[in-house]
């Protein structure tokens, strides 16, 4: 009887920020890893950066491609990797209103952050279910357990749909020892922001504020092993979160309705 083949930890956005500081922390754990991002030269570097730690595969894909999610996992399979943790990191942001945009926009951002996350975590539950240990790491945003802000309309609601979906598979998925976690960091250093265009705006906000992404990945994968469905870093945005959840919808609306400005591009 051959012997199961070593269960890899499948990254998505790894090239920088989140999805590469998740890398990191599996490989210090001494996961073997998939790294896959549009940027192969990013995800080279760093599976150079951490191959003297764990086995690292490097697979380029394009989510955004309706046919992408079905290559990535060909490539998986043409390799013979077995995947055993899934991170659904991949995502980006569409700075302004909603009619602003064209829609072509929208519906990558939509392909990306919700279809590509479904299909994915759906095509390779059946490898998750083969491990005692499967896992699943949705990277959402405290900006899903928010009301929706004035500007990246979809944002909000693409995050608070991870959540959700989260918690469904968490309990789908418990009989086989399937653990699934939305992390929901805040403010977090890294390229989101200068890609969005909004880091100008961005560094306006208390520096207090901001989070590391190094202490978020590490948050994430703690969360996910203790079993934890959502997980939100750092004591401010939990004490925020807390006091948050006993306000009414509409106080919630309000608060959110007068700081939009402040943290969303809503031209």
């Amino acid at each position: 009887m051959s012997p199961t083949p070593p269960g890899y930890a499948l990254i998505t956005g790894a090239s920088s920020g989140i999805g590469a500081e998740i890398a990191r922390e599996y490989a210090r754990r001494g996961v073997p890893l998939i790294l896959t991002a549009r940027r192969r030269e990013r995800l080279e570097a760093l599976a150079a950066e951490l191959r003297p730690q764990v086995p690292v595969e490097v697979i380029a894909a394009d989510l955004a491609a309706a046919d992408g999610v079905a290559g990535l996992c060909e490539a998986i399979q043409a390799r013979g990797l077995a995947v055993r943790v899934l991170v659904n990191n991949a995502g980006f942001g569409v700075p302004g209103r909603y009619q602003n945009r064209e829609w072509p926009d929208h519906a990558a951002f939509l392909q990306v952050m919700i279809h590509a996350v479904c299909e994915l975590t759906w095509r390779l539950l059946p490898s998750l279910r083969v491990f005692p240990d499967g896992r699943i790491l949705n990277v959402a945003s405290f900006a899903g357990l928010m009301p929706g802000s004035n500007g990246q309309t979809l944002y909000a609601a693409a995050k608070a749909f991870l959540i959700k979906f989260s918690e469904s598979l968490a309990q789908e998925n418990a009989d086989r020892g399937v653990k699934v976690c939305a992390l929901c960091p805040g403010f977090t250093w890294s390229e989101f922001h200068d890609v969005t265009g909004t880091r100008v705006m961005m560094d306006k906000l208390p520096k207090k504020l901001w989070l590391q992404a190094d202490a978020v990945a590490r948050a994430g994968i703690d969360g996910l092993e203790r079993g934890r469905v959502i997980v939100v870093p750092g004591w401010r945005y939990r004490l925020l979160h807390g006091v948050t959840r006993h306000l009414s919808d509409h106080a919630r609306f309000r608060l959110m309705s007068r700081n939009s400005s402040r943290i969303r591009k809503a031209d």
